[in-house]
């Protein structure tokens, strides 16, 4: 939680056209700005800025919001990441409001301090010393340019302990931050050594392009350890999370809804210089579920992989694709050739002959038959039953069902099989979907919190419009919402309003003090709405609100009387309770000073 200070003086130095600008592009039209709306597609623009305002407006899709709102739905942060990122392009210091709670920890904006230092010492070291000279030479002959290490600031860490301890102490950082940021390492005895020794460092990025850790090759053999070695586990950097290259590509993954995944930095990095700006790596061990989350999160439909070309690189492809089909994504598998790797195969192939492999890319079920043909004689009626077990058991562990069912079709087309004979070794089927839902009678959607979320959606994007938030007060009182964290956030939008505050979504995000209170008002901006619509929109779902509310209270009222508890003089006025409910339905109510 922040200060509100600091929150008012964020809201007051943002600059919505500025920050549209960076992904958008923005043409000036008198005191306005236009621009083709990220959010559907146009070729006329229709989504507007007015000079000096704090909201955008589409008048095609309906897209409405502040900058908060355009960084939630646009680049899928989180509340807390976009006011972070908006800090720091503004140039204000947030200041954390005090807690009755010790700080558990390093302070994470001192650790990312340190480690942008370090990240500044290491490329400067690369480019302007002896040592360094000797790196670059070893970069040039891996085809990587002074243009490429300047764009992503690669660096070198000296062979000598202590130069990197002695810039960051002249900085006033202290030793023990050093080493929670992962650049100094604790030997037995006590005594302290830098991490990195003596080789090429790859900066890592958060998804807000934060430094948060390094991948450092080493280039001489006689260089202690690996050939690669990352950044240990810090308060920053969790390796099964992070994913390289998601702070260059995320913009693009999230409006595309695709992703092409890399093994090495290098490749990612190559590919990113070559404009395939839609690629990321893991960090040095195998892809996981967390960091398919991560673009599931970004609304990722599609990914190619593209992995080495070696036994292992197949292999990994299997796996990954795996991940990523259960979770109902389709998956292409790339071939670049046995030993080829991205970045060999741009350097000798070029960019065109990359963007038609893409677009040669297998599915991910035919790939699976390939692979598994060469270890399955499937010539033989045993070899083709045997490869059949192999791949409908993997694929009827996937997550949806008309995934799975449309896939085991597609399986019988690719090995000539009937099509039923598939379909009909069900492998207990009915648990597969027991398991998946997790319980049969869990319902997947809460129409309450669906219906609340579109109340408050248009409160939200549209309250100053039509006279909407004098309705909205007039017939909805905060009680009259089911879940609790939709009537939290209905209570402090109708505090915000009532003080003549501006409403506005960092003003009320900033007093939502968990995560489900930001992930509540994230899942309210996802949805498009059209504001021409807003009145009719925001009393329709105000009529429904109330309709169930009052058939609630009817049948509480029948729940009451057939209990068998209350006394005749409790039935009878329960009884007369519920006919006057019967006789008059809920209405919205519009008095003629709300707009009527």
């Amino acid at each position: 939680m922040y200060k509100e200070e600091s929150l008012q003086l964020l809201r007051q130095r943002i600059d919505l056209a500025e920050v549209l600008s960076t992904h958008l592009d923005l043409k000036r039209s008198g005191s306005s700005y236009k621009a083709l709306c990220p959010f559907h597609e146009e070729k006329t623009p229709s989504f507007i800025v007015h000079k000096g305002d704090t909201h955008y407006h589409c008048f095609g899709c309906g897209a409405h919001g502040d900058a908060i709102a355009f960084l939630m739905s646009h680049l899928k942060m989180s509340f807390a990441d976009a006011v972070q990122s908006l800090a720091e392009r503004f140039q204000v210091s947030l200041e954390s409001t005090e807690s009755t709670q010790p700080q558990k920890g390093p302070n994470k904006a001192l650790l990312r301090e340190v480690l942008r230092e370090a990240k500044r010492f290491y490329h400067f070291y690369l480019l302007h010393t002896e040592e360094g000279h000797e790196a670059l030479q070893y970069l040039y002959q891996r085809g990587l340019d002074l243009e490429f290490i300047h764009l992503f600031e690669i660096g070198l860490s000296p062979k000598q302990s202590g130069l990197l301890q002695k810039v960051l102490a002249e900085k006033h950082f202290e030793e023990n931050l050093m080493e929670e940021a992962g650049l100094f390492s604790r030997l037995q005895g006590g005594s302290k050594r830098e991490f990195f020794l003596s080789r090429v460092m790859f900066p890592i990025k958060d998804a807000l392009g934060q430094v948060v850790g390094f991948s450092a090759r080493k280039i001489k053999e006689d260089t202690f350890g690996p050939k690669y070695l990352n950044t240990p586990e810090t308060p920053l950097f969790k390796k099964s999370h992070i994913l390289f290259g998601l702070s260059e590509c995320r913009k693009r993954i999230a409006k595309e809804k695709k992703a092409l995944l890399v093994e090495g930095q290098i490749d990612a990095l190559r590919l990113i210089q070559e404009g395939f700006t839609i690629t990321v790596a893991g960090q040095g061990t195998a892809f996981t579920e967390e960091h398919a989350a991560e673009l599931i999160k970004l609304g990722v439909q599609e990914v190619f992989i593209a992995f080495d070309g070696d036994e292992a690189g197949k292999q990994a492809a299997i796996k990954v694709g795996d991940i990523f089909q259960k979770e109902g994504i389709d998956v292409r598998v790339v071939f670049l050739g046995d030993k080829e790797d991205p970045d060999s195969f741009l350097r000798s192939k070029g960019p065109e002959a990359f963007t038609k492999a893409l677009d040669n890319g297998v599915n991910y079920l035919q790939f699976l038959v390939e692979q598994y043909s060469t270890t399955i004689p499937v010539s033989t009626p045993s070899g083709k039953h045997q490869l059949v077990q192999a791949i409908t058991k993997r694929v009827r562990e996937w997550n949806h069902p008309l995934m799975i069912h449309e896939s085991l079709r597609k399986l019988a087309q690719l090995l000539e099989v009937p099509e039923n004979l598939i379909q009909e070794e069900k492998l207990v089927q009915d648990e597969v979907f027991i398991k998946k839902n997790e319980s049969i009678t869990k319902p997947t959607v809460d129409p309450d919190r669906v219906l609340e979320a579109d109340f408050l959606r248009w409160l939200l994007l549209f309250g100053s419009k039509d006279h909407l938030f004098a309705i909205a007060t007039l017939n909805i009182l905060p009680e009259a919402l089911k879940v609790p964290i939709a009537q939290k956030l209905y209570r402090v939008y109708i505090q915000e309003k009532q003080e003549g505050k501006s409403a506005d979504l960092l003003s009320i995000g900033a007093q939502l003090e968990d995560a489900e209170g930001q992930l509540f008002l994230s899942e309210i901006l996802q949805k498009r709405i059209n504001g021409d619509k807003a009145k009719e929109g925001c009393i329709y779902t105000m009529q429904k609100i109330l309709e169930r509310n009052w058939l609630f209270e009817r049948e509480e009222i029948r729940r009451k009387i057939h209990h068998g508890k209350c006394s005749e003089e409790e039935i009878y006025l329960l009884a007369k309770r519920f006919d006057e409910l019967k006789k008059h339905p809920p209405q919205v109510k519009i008095e003629t000073h709300c707009g009527s």
